[in-house]
Parts: structure tokens; C-alpha cells; sequence
């Protein structure tokens, strides 16, 4: 993987942290895009020998103009571009559905929904037109891809959704040599899902901590799926903890 350049969106900690030291380690030039400098210099700290491969890109993926200058910045750096890993994004107050908040509601739908849209849109123009061309493009769908929490209407929404740019991007991507998967992921232990271990709250009312796994085992899975030559593609993999109730009726 030697020379390969990688974006990473939400580079400043859990899952992208993880993501981006991985890729790193396996040889990528990774450019870092979050929204806080600070964070994201942390990781590309944590690289230890491999941080000169690392570009801090202060980044809001809500953000059109950020966005755009974030590939700009990869292009006009490295000059090509391998792998996109979509992975920013953020839920919102567990309130009944009915009241949710409108701007609440749109703010999920721009970092979860639109951010990737746009990320997408700016890397499919540069693999479509480097050489060697194409490329891949990994989106974070969750396990809320396939079932929602309770009180979780704006977060289901916007990962049922990625999973639709995840079939188009694979689809319109074809023509070009442009992979593209989703990996939908359970219960990883980040500082944003430490309720979950707590006392999670499930459907049949009751509130019951749930089994977690460490986020290495998810910046794994994104690098054996950015391993695969652009011939193969992981549509879909899900990664989770074995005994989180996800797999049963309730």
C-alpha cells in the first residue's frame, strides 16, 4: 500500500482516529479532515514514524467550501487520490420523534447525509480523470442502517440513506474504476458511544448496558477493505460486538 493517499473524514478521534494510524501503518499518506486542528494533530502525533504521511485539513463537513478545498488540498499535495473513508458525522438528543427539533433535523442530515454526498462528489473528479484511474470510497453506515434505536429518527435516517449513495456511488462509480462499500458498525467503544455501555435503551422500553468492541477492530476491517484491488469490492460488511442485541426479534 506503499504511496497510496487517503482521506479520512473525522481524523480527530474514535473510529477515524483509529482508521487514519491504521492506514498510516499500512503505508498510506492519509490527509486528516475534522473540524478541530488540535485533535487532528494529535493523531498525526500518535503516527509516531509515520506522521511526516500525515496532513492535518481542518475540516467542517457541513461545510461545501471546506470540503472542496480539503481535495483541493490533496490534489495540489500528492497529486492523486486512492481512498475516501466517510466517516464524520453525529446524532442528536434521544426526544421522542415528534419532537425533534427542525434545525436539529438538518444538522444531522448535513454532517451524516449531505458532508459524504460532497465528499464523494469531489472525489469521484479526481479518480475519474488521475492515472492510474479510479479509486475507492468507504462510507460509515452503523448498525442504524438497518435498525433504528429508539428515539433515533434524524441518525436512522441519514445511515438508511448512506446506504442508497453507497449503492449509486458503486453503481455511477463503474465506468471509472471507482469502489465503493460501507461498513455498518456496532457498538464500538468511542468517547461518543459510551452511553451505550452505560444503559442503552431498547426497544421493548427497558434500559440495558450493551457489550462494545475496541475501535482496532474496526480500523482493521477499513483497511482490508482498502487492501482489495479495485477488481474486488466489500459492498457491505458489518462489524459488531458478538453479543450486543442486534441479531434476534424484540
Amino acid at each position: 500500500m506503499s504511496g497510496k493517499i487517503a482521506v479520512v473524514t473525522g481524523a480527530g478521534s474514535g473510529i477515524g482516529r483509529a482508521s487514519a494510524l491504521a492506514l498510516l501503518h499500512a503505508g498510506y499518506k492519509v490527509a486528516l479532515a475534522g473540524r478541530r486542528k488540535d485533535a487532528l494533530d494529535e493523531t498525526a502525533k500518535l503516527a509516531g514514524n509515520n506522521t511526516p504521511n500525515a496532513l492535518a485539513v481542518p475540516t467542517d463537513v457541513t461545510k461545501k467550501d471546506d470540503i472542496v478545498a480539503l481535495f483541493a488540498k490533496v490534489k495540489a499535495t500528492w497529486g492523486r487520490l486512492d481512498l475516501v473513508f466517510n466517516n464524520a458525522g453525529g446524532g442528536a438528543p434521544p426526544v421522542p420523534l415528534e419532537e425533534l427539533p427542525y434545525e436539529t433535523w438538518l444538522g444531522v442530515v448535513a454532517a451524516n447525509l449531505t458532508g459524504p454526498f460532497l465528499c464523494t462528489q469531489e472525489a469521484m473528479k479526481i479518480m475519474k480523470d488521475q492515472k492510474p484511474r479510479g479509486g475507492r470510497i468507504i462510507n460509515n453506515g452503523s448498525i442504524s442502517a438497518h435498525a433504528p434505536r429508539p428515539f433515533s429518527v434524524a441518525y436512522t435516517s441519514t445511515k438508511h440513506a448512506i446506504t442508497g449513495l453507497t449503492k449509486s456511488t458503486s453503481l455511477d462509480g463503474r465506468a471509472y474504476d471507482i469502489a465503493c462499500g460501507q461498513i455498518d458498525i456496532g457498538n464500538a467503544a468511542t468517547d461518543l458511544a459510551a452511553w451505550i455501555s452505560a444503559g442503552a435503551a431498547q426497544a421493548d422500553g427497558s434500559t440495558r448496558p450493551e457489550p462494545m468492541i475496541d475501535v482496532e477492530v474496526v480500523a482493521d476491517a477499513v483497511v482490508h477493505m482498502a487492501r482489495l484491488p479495485l477488481t474486488a469490492n466489500v459492498q457491505f460488511m458489518t462489524v459488531m460486538a458478538t453479543k450486543m442485541p442486534f441479531v434476534g426479534r424484540g
